[in-house]
């Protein structure tokens, strides 16, 4: 299918083809019929992506302290891989789409294969010929009302949002201050709930429209043009303000109180600056609201990806009703939109339309992009000719950042030498990265992977949730297969995979690459056989934004999903796996979710390993440090940057967590048949560290069964 995005490392827009994207359970696939480009909001979004390194870091402040951060527990190297990594993928364009649903979740509820929808989403309704959008985030579109005029439906949900938060109704005096895109909407909405309107902006064609709308149109002029406003309300101000204008400067909010009436309800709609004098807001006692985009459930991974809804009687106006209100309002007559399109485009020539935004070589209000009836290309994406003589390739799955800047890199250092098809869900990131490391094809599905004769060996790097089910499906069909941390969620999972792979004739690996470092290797060796081991691993992991997978319940938060490396390591260190353990998490009110945890595990040999992990993160801690004793010898891993043995240093270098180190054993593993001890130490992991959440979750310690050392 073919999709606009913008490269983040700069240039200019382009249409690519990307492989269909799938959907989950609470999504829908939906086959686009037109979409609504937002000349100001992409505008911003593109002129970011295409600026400097230093231009990005000015506007973005916020991701220069994460990058700050990051090199604090990370290390230098690591996180300029990781920026690198992220400035060479593409970012998705387009929020506000109608469409014909294709697939349907089993989870989504009011909506059918076959039915008119409009969409919304940042990353989601893209300007692309499908979309695999969140069912909370799609509304039937009522009888008589066209897929070109429904595309408005998430542009038009920002300024509904916003006129609901100005508190007003019939025979309100409102202006709105910006009559772009959003702001002609707000126009719109407020004079069909029986307001009264002015509009202010400084150009002729967005003058024009609002006149056409029903407002009163004001050219912005200073003084005369508040003298106009004041007259217009008999004296008094308006009752509400919807500031929907953009711009850094602060010119705007600052005038905004000599527009209003005592008290009355300023909402900031639009990206403003906000160095704002006090006194006029305190003496008119005005009140300022900031619209959080299409409203209740934005940003609210319950609604928007668990597909939880609020009950009406508690959140009236959610995003996905207030789509339903603006096409009730375009199926009523009470509010039309077709005249607001200004430019269209095919989805082929998109590139036509953001240049055409970036020179403004024509005035705009809304630019629309149309689509083809039969999508130009549903399938495999092809991108090279197989080679011939190399044999099964490899097959991948997961096509995020730790792939690209880590796994990858480390496969094609290992000697891995074809690179058969690579899946994403969402189709984008499978096809840039393909592109980059010499994949044959790019797919939409985890069976175009796992299902492919020419592929031998499965990588899985999918979300935490879905690696069980992967690993037990790419075994059952005879493939090798290398799973990231964690493999499985439960121990009922656990036990799938043992016994698929007790009768599968593939090798698997897990990705707990520590045991691999050659820090811990010396460290290892320098303790070996010098008397029962004690362990202490301490690791300062940071915090992190909420909209981390960390907190995301579904992939098992931070206790599965990264202490399970440390479990291993100590496991490697001592050398004997788990025989019980105990734990205790953080108050946080999911003990699984718990960014403080402490482990104590008893060895089947004897020694004794606490994991003491936590969010704080000390500037000169570095992110992890290990201390081994046994009988007269000690040993401390740094960060895995240095080895030191009784004080003595025993080793240095660059940080190095065992990664490449890791996939060479896979392909050693792969070379000579595979090591059945191996695996069940790898899964003896696993179950110890499900084991610990358990321990976590009764206070108490666990006995720990052996996972899977049947298999050795």
């Amino acid at each position: 299918m073919k999709q606009v995005v913008q490269p983040l490392s700069g240039g200019a827009v382009t249409v690519i083809d990307v492989p269909r994207p799938v959907i989950g359970a609470t999504q829908v696939l939906v086959r686009t019929v037109a979409s609504v480009i937002s000349p100001g909001t992409e505008r911003a979004v593109t002129a970011l992506a295409q600026s400097s390194l230093v231009g990005k870091a000015r506007a973005r402040p916020d991701l220069v302290r994460q990058v700050i951060a990051k090199v604090r527990t990370d290390g230098l190297a690591a996180t300029a891989r990781t920026v690198r990594t992220r400035l060479a993928t593409d970012l998705p364009l387009g929020y506000s789409a109608a469409g014909i649903a294709v697939e349907v979740g089993e989870a989504v509820a009011g909506i059918r294969p076959g039915t008119l929808v409009a969409t919304g989403g940042a990353g989601q309704a893209n300007h692309a010929e499908w979309q695999a959008v969140p069912g909370l985030l799609c509304a039937p579109v009522p009888p008589g009302v066209s897929a070109q005029d429904a595309a408005f439906a998430t542009i038009a949900s920002i300024a509904l949002h916003g006129f609901r938060l100005a508190q007003v109704g019939p025979g309100s005096k409102v202006v709105v201050v910006g009559l772009g895109l959003v702001g002609q909407l707000a126009t719109r909405i407020a004079v069909a709930a029986g307001c009264d309107v002015a509009g202010i902006d400084v150009a002729d064609l967005p003058l024009e429209k609002a006149r056409a709308g029903g407002a009163l149109a004001l050219r912005e002029d200073g003084g005369s043009t508040t003298a106009r406003i004041r007259d217009w309300t008999r004296g008094r101000g308006a009752d509400a303000v919807l500031l929907c204008a953009a711009g850094p400067g602060s010119e705007i909010a600052n005038r905004t109180p000599a527009l209003c009436r005592d008290r009355a309800n300023v909402v900031v709609v639009g990206d403003i600056g906000l160095e704002l004098s006090r006194t006029p807001f305190y003496e008119k006692e005005l009140a300022l609201h900031f619209a959080r985009s299409y409203g209740p459930g934005r940003y609210e991974r319950s609604y928007e990806e668990y597909g939880v809804d609020y009950p009406a009687g508690h959140v009236r106006w959610t995003q996905g009703r207030n789509l339903e209100a603006f096409l009730d309002l375009l199926a009523s007559g009470r509010l039309a939109v077709a005249d607001l399109v200004t430019q269209s485009f095919g989805i082929a020539d998109a590139p036509r339309a953001y240049e055409l935004l970036a020179t403004r070589s024509e005035p705009s209000i809304a630019v629309r992009l149309s689509y083809p009836e039969v999508p130009t290309t549903d399938g495999p994406l092809l991108l090279r000719t197989p080679q011939p003589g190399l044999g099964a390739g490899i097959g991948w799955l997961g096509a995020g950042a730790f792939t690209a800047g880590t796994l990858l890199p480390a496969f094609r250092a290992a000697g891995f030498r074809r690179f058969t098809a690579i899946a994403s869900a969402q189709g984008l990131t499978a096809r840039r990265l393909a592109e980059q490391h010499g994949f044959e094809r790019a797919v939409s599905s985890a069976e175009d992977v796992i299902g492919d004769p020419e592929v031998g060996t499965v990588v899985i790097a999918t979300p935490h949730e879905s690696h069980a089910d992967l690993v037990v499906r790419a075994l059952e069909a005879g493939k090798n297969v290398w799973c990231e941390k964690p493999p499985a969620l439960t121990a009922e999972d656990l036990d799938r995979i043992i016994r698929a792979h007790q009768t599968a004739p593939g090798v698997l690996f897990v990705g707990y690459n520590r045991r691999w470092s050659p820090a811990l290797r010396v460290a290892a060796d320098y303790v070996r056989d010098a008397g029962p081991a004690t362990v202490v691993y301490r690791v300062a992991a940071g915090t992190l934004p909420g909209t981390h997978w960390y907190h995301d319940r579904r992939q098992g938060g931070r206790l599965r999903g990264e202490v399970c490396h440390f479990v291993d390591a100590c496991c490697a260190l001592t050398g004997s796996p788990a025989a019980a353990v105990s734990a205790l998490a953080g108050d946080c009110g999911e003990l699984g979710l718990a960014g403080e945890v402490g482990i104590v595990i008893r060895h089947a040999s004897g020694a004794v390993s606490t994991i003491a992990y936590g969010t704080a993160a000390p500037a000169r801690a570095g992110k992890e440090r290990v201390e081994v004793l046994a009988g007269s010898r000690h040993a401390v891993i740094d960060d895995y940057r240095k080895v030191t043995a009784d004080g003595t240093r025993r080793w240095s270098g660059a940080q190095d967590k065992g990664h490449h180190s890791a996939v060479a054993a896979f392909m050693a593993a792969l070379r000579d048949g595979g090591d059945r001890g191996l695996t069940a130490e790898l899964l003896d992991s696993t179950r110890t560290t499900l084991a610990a959440l358990a321990a976590a979750q009764r206070q108490v310690a666990d006995s720990v069964t052996a996972a899977g050392r049947e298999l050795r």
